[in-house]
Formats: structure tokens, C-alpha cells, sequence
């Protein structure tokens, strides 16, 4: 196993490399952010010297390189904007975009799982093509739509609900949480709904497809031959063999929910990752972006490693594999 552990992170470190080099060479080749750093009525001595300072005089390639040896020291730099460390900046927007990404991802796993294995028992009842048009519609309708109809619907008409914003927050440790006051659950509770919608009918369906196929598996028969009940197969038997394709999406969902919630967090006026990368683009802070891209690559290369991990906990046969 820690054989197996150190080949991926070698592995993950020259992933890593070829997309820094990607997402410096993209980044800093669109744009001139220089007209964002300095007022336009600044004088051509000012802004030259300006370049100088932030080494935009250099070729492409040396200030890779240079950017390059600030990251080996933990430095991803200053945003040009905020005028503070990116690394600092994007941590105290993460736990913002961290509440509503676990809200919605187990939210959507706890749920979404036993409606899919029960349209799979029972696939010609009728709450089972209830739960199907319930994935048909979670597929087909796009999340801007969804999010803007939940804020007319809760916030607007029924005044149940805060149509935006953070609310009230508890520090912990330093970092502010919302899920901890009831006023911040409230403002959680349409972000987290609007990014769940997509993730339930997603792990309904896989959910389904898994148990419809696995109940037709001599695994099955044999497990009823032996008298265990319906309640028993299907928690023990079935659930243990859909286990490894759920833990699969729910990891990458997951990577992709914490870092793609842009649209989700602009709508509700979120201030998580999303809605500051957005900002970022707008004004072209060019260390932030590239910063934020390259963290993004780092959860999906973790997220990897710890479901490539997962797998082997579930199936005995790369136990046996990892030990032979």
C-alpha cells in the first residue's frame, strides 16, 4: 500500500508541474492587467516602473520559472487587486464555499442512494417512475434557472427564506462558519438545494443502474436461496457491490461542486471561491486566478488518490492484490 501511495503522489507531483505550466502560460498571456493595477491618468515613468516591479518586463518564460520558486516556498503571491497573499485570500473564502459543497454533495448521496437502490428493487411501481422524472428533471433543468426560481418562490412570495448573503456566523478556530447559527442554515438552505438537484439525479440514477444489474447476479439468488432477507440483500449484498462506482462519483462530484459552485454562488451572492474567481476574471488579478486553478487541480489529484484508496477498503479482491 505505500508503494502504491508514493507511485501516485510521484505520480500527482508531475501532473501538478505540466499544469502549472498550462494554466501560467494561459493565464498570463491574455490581457494586460497593468491598466487594473495603476489609474490611467498614472504617467509613463509610473507605469513603467510598475512593470519592472512586477516583472512583467521579463519574457514568458522567466517569470514561469520565477513564479515557479515562489511556489516552492508556499508563495502563490498578491492579488493585484485585494493587494493581499492569494493563498490567504482564497482559505477564508474556501469554508463558504466548503458549507454549501458538503451540504449538497451528502445531502444528495444520503437521499439519492436509497431512492435510486428502490427504483431498482421495484422498477414498475409507481414511486419509482416518480423518483425517474425526479432525475429527468434534476438533469434537464439548468441551474441558474433552478436557483432563480427557488429565490421568487422562497424568498420573494412565501418570505420563508433569505434570497442571499451569508447570514450570521460563528468563528471557530479563526474561520467562519455559517452552518452553526440558525440564521446561516437559512442562508445555506437555498445555495445547498440549488447545487444538490443536479448531484441527486445523478447518484439516483447510478444508483438504480447498479442495483437493477446486481439483482440479477447469482450473488443474489444464492443470498435468497440461503433465506436472508429482501432488507439484508439489499443492504449487504447489493449496497456493498454499487459501493465502488458511487464512491467514484461522489469524490469527483464533490472536487467539481467545491470548485465550479460559480454560478450557484454568484446567484445567491455566495461569498465562497466561485463568486471571488469570477471577480478575479473581471478585473484580470492574474495571481488569483492562477492560484485558484491550481488548487482546484490539487483537491481533484487528493480527491483521486483518496478514492483509488476507498477501493481498496471495499473490494477484497485489491486487498488481496495490494498484499500478493
Amino acid at each position: 500500500m505505500l508503494a502504491f501511495i508514493l507511485q501516485r503522489l510521484l505520480q500527482a507531483l508531475v501532473v501538478m508541474l505540466v499544469i502549472s505550466a498550462l494554466v501560467f502560460v494561459g493565464v498570463y498571456a491574455v490581457g494586460n492587467p497593468i491598466d487594473v493595477v495603476i489609474s490611467p491618468d498614472a504617467t509613463q515613468q509610473i507605469r513603467e516602473q510598475t512593470i519592472r516591479a512586477y516583472g512583467f518586463d521579463q519574457p514568458l518564460w522567466r517569470q514561469y520559472f520565477a513564479f515557479l520558486e515562489r511556489l516552492a516556498s508556499g508563495d502563490f503571491g498578491r492579488s493585484f487587486v485585494y493587494n493581499t497573499p492569494v493563498l490567504g485570500l482564497i482559505l477564508s473564502r474556501l469554508p463558504a464555499t466548503l458549507e454549501i459543497t458538503l451540504a449538497a454533495v451528502l445531502g444528495a448521496t444520503l437521499l439519492g442512494v436509497p431512492l435510486g437502490m428502490y427504483a431498482g428493487y421495484r422498477p414498475d411501481s409507481i414511486a419509482a417512475k416518480s423518483i425517474m422524472a425526479l432525475s429527468v428533471l434534476g438533469f434537464s433543468v439548468p441551474t441558474f434557472w433552478i436557483g432563480l426560481v427557488l429565490i421568487f418562490t422562497f424568498a420573494v412570495n412565501l418570505g420563508v427564506l433569505p434570497a442571499g448573503g451569508r447570514g450570521e456566523t460563528v468563528s471557530v478556530l479563526g474561520v467562519q462558519w455559517s452552518f452553526l447559527t440558525r440564521n446561516g442554515l437559512a442562508h445555506m438552505l437555498l445555495p445547498s438545494l440549488n447545487l444538490a438537484l443536479f448531484k441527486l439525479a445523478l447518484m439516483i440514477r447510478l444508483a438504480r443502474a447498479g442495483t437493477r444489474e446486481v439483482m440479477l447476479t447469482d450473488t443474489v439468488r444464492f443470498a435468497r436461496a440461503a433465506g436472508e432477507s429482501e432488507a439484508t440483500i439489499l443492504r449487504r449484498h447489493v449496497l456493498q457491490l454499487i459501493a465502488i462506482p458511487l464512491v467514484t462519483v461522489f469524490g469527483l462530484e464533490f472536487g467539481s461542486t467545491l470548485a465550479f459552485a460559480v454560478v450557484t454562488e454568484t446567484i445567491f451572492s455566495w461569498p465562497g471561491v466561485g463568486k471571488l474567481i469570477i471577480d478575479s476574471i473581471a478585473s484580470l488579478d492574474r495571481p488569483v486566478m492562477v492560484a485558484y486553478l491550481m488548487l482546484v487541480a490539487l483537491v481533484f489529484i487528493v480527491i483521486n488518490l483518496t478514492v483509488d484508496i476507498a477501493y481498496v477498503g471495499l473490494d477484497p479482491r485489491l486487498r488481496a492484490r495490494r498484499t500478493a
